[in-house]
């Protein structure tokens, strides 16, 4: 091979790669780029234990209760809003469904199915108060969710005594710890509710809709959208996701502690959602994003804790993440 040919290969070569870095959007790639990263240091930190199935099982089971209230937070944040009141939400339902099961058929299966719709119809509803008073009251969604934040927190300890509400079922408890094909059905849930929310945001008019909204309430209104309708749906649906997880955490543990249980969920939930891409300003938003955004969650929880870091300290490292995915959205929307 002559010397030009050889230059020019390695010109080429050379060019090719200065064009890919200056033309990859890192953006648009960044919560990709930081789980692959993530995954990496936590198998350094945490090896060999980290790679071990059993401990892999158990960071999917620990993120996807959080992670599913994420996935209707995302909605929410997409349209311009946030909920605060999640996790007292969580423990809101869950009591009252436990309350409502011991009282009636505690060792029925039909009772038990019939407690279980009550769950997610109750928490459907306790998502549209949050939503009416922020589309119809007009309250700024982070004052409005912080007061039912402490209201559902209130109402359950108020009605237990601030006592665990134990369940007395025999049927109840056997869901929530259960395994499918090996994988535990929170996971499941987890997955199958990711995979539906995918869909909505990205292949219905509602999707669309609530991109509109977050992006530019004004200009949506002026194309003819109930902006309203569309700020409020959001609320419900994140209701609903909670209620899911209130089942699926209150049958785990066969229990609701009311002043403990959905304590930083909001605070996970957010972050979640926010480290997985979502604009914390509105209009931009991805739900694999978010579930990349849980697992990563678990994954620097679980590296904490393989690395010996005082479980005091790791609520430290959560905020700073969240600091970090912050600054990192501003810092993109802004070049």
């Amino acid at each position: 091979m002559s010397d030009t040919a050889m230059n020019t290969k390695g010109f080429g070569i050379a060019g090719g790669i200065r064009f890919f870095f200056r033309n990859f959007k890192w953006s648009e790639h960044s919560t990709g780029i930081g789980f692959i990263l993530l995954f990496i240091l936590a198998t350094i930190v945490g090896w060999p234990n980290f790679l071990q199935v059993r401990n892999l099982l158990n960071i999917v089971r620990q993120i996807s209760y959080t992670g599913i209230i994420a996935l209707g937070l995302t909605f929410i944040i997409i349209s311009g809003g946030i909920d605060l009141s999640v996790g007292s939400m969580m423990a809101f339902v869950g009591g009252f469904t436990i309350f409502l099961l011991n009282r009636f058929a505690p060792a029925s299966l039909a009772g038990t199915l019939i407690a279980i719709g009550f769950a997610l119809v109750f928490g459907i509803f306790c998502g549209f108060v949050n939503g009416f008073l922020v589309t119809r009251g007009r309250i700024a969604p982070f004052i409005a969710t912080l007061g039912t934040m402490a209201i559902f927190r209130s109402l359950i300890q108020y009605f237990s005594g601030a006592a665990n509400i134990v369940s007395v079922s025999t049927i109840y408890p056997k869901f929530g710890p259960a395994l499918i094909l090996g994988i535990p059905v929170p996971a499941w849930v987890f997955i199958i509710l990711a995979v539906i929310f995918h869909l909505l945001l990205n292949n219905t008019r509602f999707g669309r809709y609530v991109c509109a909204v977050g992006s530019n309430e004004q200009v949506a209104r002026y194309s003819a959208i109930d902006v309203q309708l569309i700020k409020l749906i959001p609320y419900a649906v994140t209701g609903f996701t909670v209620a899911v997880t209130a089942l699926l955490w209150s049958s785990r543990i066969n229990c609701i502690q009311s002043t403990s249980d959905g304590t930083s969920f909001e605070l996970e939930a957010i972050a979640a959602a926010v480290i997985g891409g979502t604009s914390m300003s509105g209009g931009k938003g991805t739900i694999i994003g978010t579930v990349m955004g849980a697992i990563m969650l678990g994954m620097i929880n679980n590296m904490l804790v393989l690395g010996g870091v005082s479980s005091f300290l790791q609520q430290a490292a959560r905020g700073l993440v969240i600091i970090a995915a912050v600054l990192l959205q501003y810092n993109n929307n802004n070049k």
